[in-house]
């Protein structure tokens, strides 16, 4: 067994002419950010440990067990993705309940799990909205109280705020933030904004072409000097 949250070991995978090759361990309760250029693996990497994506070989352990060939549902892994995945014809506290129930068979404590995540995000009173009459940045906040009542301790988020802008972005990332610590999740967030990383997590790892070329504390990731894979994805 191992105390590691997430433990990836020889991971390997292929996509069209880009074979990718992962190790990578992720302490409980730490919070990673990934960067790295596009097309370099990053969502690739999440969908590996969320079981969207089966490895070629390789092993994947989550909180000391292997998953490797786990489905999705049966790993304790939610996914918060950029284009959220509300159903459009749904209301927003069916959106959320999805999350306890695909059936949405739910009890009286699961509607009150609902209610409190919503508060949670601050969409009380948010309840019977469809998804088209929100703004991105309230549709983001229902895929994330969704992710409270599924309450896993792995929270993976895949450029999940790209569309908004630089407050909302910041707000948005307080959130997770502020979850983060509150239920002490392991949450992994790729993104395409080196400054997002140095906001809001402890820890960075920087992908190319496959690879995770280095994880370090956030910091000390963006004073390296002597990746110039990284340097020159930092200029750019």
């Amino acid at each position: 067994m191992t105390d590691a949250a997430i433990e990836l070991s020889d991971v390997r995978f292929r996509y069209e002419d880009m074979d990718m090759r992962f190790d990578l361990t992720v302490g409980p309760g730490d919070f990673l950010a990934i960067i790295g250029p596009s097309g370099s693996g990053k969502t690739t990497l999440l969908n590996l440990i969320a079981g969207f994506e089966p490895p070629l070989s390789g092993s994947i352990r989550l909180g000391g067990l292997d998953v490797t060939a786990l489905p999705p549902s049966m790993r304790p892994v939610t996914m918060v993705f950029q284009e959220h995945n509300l159903f459009a014809h749904l209301d927003v506290k069916t959106n959320v309940g999805l999350g306890i129930s695909p059936a949405l068979k739910l009890t009286a404590a699961d509607r009150e799990r609902i209610a409190t995540a919503l508060n949670r995000v601050g969409l009380t009173g948010f309840e019977r909205r469809l998804p088209g009459q929100l703004s991105g940045g309230e549709r983001q906040r229902v895929a994330i109280a969704r992710a409270l009542v599924r309450d896993k301790p792995v929270l993976l988020l895949d450029e999940p705020f790209a569309a908004l802008g630089p407050a909302l972005r910041r707000e948005m990332l307080d959130l997770v933030r502020e979850i983060h610590r509150e239920k002490a999740m392991t949450v992994l967030v790729v993104s395409h904004q080196p400054d997002d990383a140095r906001y809001a997590a402890s820890r960075t790892a920087f992908v190319h072409q496959g690879r995770i070329l280095t994880v370090k504390q956030t910091e000390a990731l963006f004073a390296t000097t002597d990746i110039p894979e990284l340097t020159k994805y930092l200029v750019v």
